[in-house]
C-alpha cells in the first residue's frame, strides 16, 4: 500500500516509523522545509522517496492510497480534505479541524466517497488504555461516578518559538487543544462520549508571548449521570511531570498515569477477577516520550479498515467529539457560565 506523509515535523518520526513497521509502501514526503524531509531520509533510509514543498504539487502528480497529516493543526482539515477529495484515504493528527464545520465537512467527504478517515488519538492503544476500556464494556465498574483527566506539562519559550503557529488561536490553540486533547478524548470516550454541559476557566500564567491558555481547568456533566474533571496545563516546573486518567464507578476504580497514560496505577474491583499487582504489571509501557506506542497499533487498524472496507477503530467523529469538548471548554471560560452540549 502506497503511503505519503505530509507534515515532516515533531510528530513525524511516530508517523514513519508506524509506516515501515506496518510494511507500508513510503512513497513521498511533503513540506515546505527540505531540510526537514531530507532528516527523515536519512534518518529511516527513505531511499528513492518522492519529495514535494506541498501536497498540491504531490496531488497533482498521483495519489497515494494513505497518507498522513502531521502539519501545524491550523492547516489539518483543508489538507485532509484536498486528499479526500483526490480518492486518498487520510490518517488526521489531533485536532483533526480548528472548527465544527470543517469537521462536518472531513466526515461527510469521507463518507460520500466511501473512504476511510481516522483521527490520530493514538493513545486510545496504549496496553493500559485497552485494559481499561475492556474492564468498562464488561460492566465491571458498575455505574460510572466520575473521570478525572489530568496533563501536567512544561513547555517553555524554546518549544513556541520552534514554529510560530504555536500558541495562536487561528493554527494552534493553547494548552487544552494542543497538549490536552488526546486525554480530553480519552475522557470523553471512557465517560459515554455524552456531555451535557461544561464550566470553565482558562488563564496564561507564564507564557505572555502566546495568544492563548496555559492552564484550562473544566467540570462538565454527562448525560449518563457521571461527571467529569479536567486539568491542563503547560506550567509545570521545571518538566512534565505526568498525564493521568482516572475512573471511579460504583464497583471499581483505575487510575492509568505515567509520563502519557501508559501506566496501569491503580487496579481496583470488587469482583476479585484478576489480582490487581499482576495486572498493573501487564498492562504498563515506558515510551521515551510523550507520544506513547499507539501510532504503530493506530496504523495497522487503518490499514486493516481499508482492505476490510469497514471505518477505523477511531473514526473522525471521535476527533470531532473531542474538539467539540475544547471548543466548548473555550467558551465557557469566556461567558463564565455553563454551555450546554451539542454546540
Amino acid at each position: 500500500m502506497n503511503y505519503a506523509l505530509i507534515g515532516c515535523g515533531r510528530i513525524s518520526p511516530n508517523h514513519i516509523a508506524a509506516a515501515q513497521n506496518n510494511g507500508l509502501t513510503i512513497v513521498a514526503l511533503c513540506d515546505t522545509d527540505p531540510a526537514a524531509m531530507q532528516k527523515l531520509i536519512d534518518r529511516f533510509g527513505l531511499a528513492g522517496v518522492r519529495c514535494y514543498r506541498s501536497h498540491e504539487a504531490m496531488l497533482r502528480e498521483f495519489t497515494p492510497e494513505l497518507a498522513a497529516v502531521a502539519t501545524p493543526s491550523g492547516s489539518h482539515a483543508a489538507i485532509a480534505l484536498d486528499c479526500l477529495r483526490a480518492g486518498c484515504n487520510v490518517i488526521i493528527e489531533k485536532p483533526v479541524a480548528m472548527t465544527l464545520e470543517e469537521a462536518d465537512e472531513l466526515i461527510e467527504a469521507a463518507r460520500c466517497r466511501h473512504l476511510v478517515a481516522c483521527a490520530c488519538h493514538q493513545n486510545r492503544f496504549n496496553k493500559s488504555i485497552q485494559k481499561l476500556r475492556g474492564a468498562l464494556e464488561s460492566g465491571r465498574f458498575g455505574r460510572l461516578y466520575y473521570g478525572v483527566a489530568t496533563v501536567r506539562w512544561n513547555r517553555g519559550q524554546d518549544y513556541y518559538q520552534q514554529a510560530p503557529w504555536r500558541g495562536t488561536k487561528a493554527q494552534d490553540g493553547g494548552a487544552l487543544m494542543n497538549q490536552c486533547i488526546h486525554n480530553i478524548d480519552l475522557l470523553r470516550w471512557m465517560m459515554g462520549d455524552g456531555v451535557g454541559a461544561v464550566c470553565a476557566v482558562t488563564a496564561n500564567l507564564a507564557h505572555p508571548y502566546i495568544e492563548m491558555e496555559d492552564l484550562g481547568l473544566a467540570v462538565m456533566r454527562f448525560k449518563n449521570g457521571g461527571y467529569g474533571l479536567i486539568e491542563g496545563t503547560t506550567d509545570v516546573y521545571p518538566k512534565n511531570l505526568e498525564e493521568t486518567l482516572a475512573i471511579f464507578g460504583e464497583r471499581g476504580t483505575v487510575k492509568a498515569g505515567g509520563g502519557s497514560v501508559n501506566l496501569l496505577e491503580e487496579w481496583r474491583f470488587g469482583d476479585g477477577l484478576d489480582d490487581a499487582e499482576e495486572v498493573k504489571s501487564r498492562f504498563c509501557e515506558a515510551p521515551k516520550g510523550v507520544y506513547g506506542f499507539g501510532h504503530t497499533p493506530l496504523y495497522r487498524d487503518v490499514i486493516d479498515a481499508i482492505r476490510q472496507g469497514r471505518e477505523p477503530y477511531i473514526p473522525l467523529e471521535a476527533g470531532r467529539r473531542a474538539l467539540e469538548l475544547v471548543l466548548a471548554i473555550y467558551r465557557a471560560a469566556e461567558t463564565g457560565g455553563w454551555v450546554k452540549l451539542p454546540l
